[in-house]
């Protein structure tokens, strides 16, 4: 995976975090204490400065009342047809 799937794939993580939060209208430090994580650990994640790990996402799930994989979607990764697999994102980061 190249650095520039990685960055479209953490920008569309955190639209995906930051509508779902809205939707439950939920601050960001209400959603990171129902996660047990840090206020600006959210607005890292929003702003896709940064990609959560598996537990991460299953804990903000979890406080967010949506699947993990709601907040994954548009997000999927293409079997490989050679030594490299292929991220495909199926919604576009803004």
């Amino acid at each position: 995976m190249t650095e520039d799937d990685r960055d479209k794939m953490a920008a569309l993580f955190g639209e995906n975090l930051r509508a779902a939060r809205m939707r439950g209208g939920l601050s960001q430090e209400q959603a990171a204490f129902g996660a047990g994580l840090h206020r600006t650990e959210i607005g890292l994640l929003e702003r896709g400065e940064r990609l959560p790990r598996i537990d991460t996402a299953v804990k903000l799930a979890g406080s967010l009342s949506v699947t993990p994989a709601e907040l994954l979607a548009g997000m999927e990764w293409e079997r490989p047809t050679s030594t490299d697999g292929k991220l495909k994102l199926t919604q576009e980061a803004k």
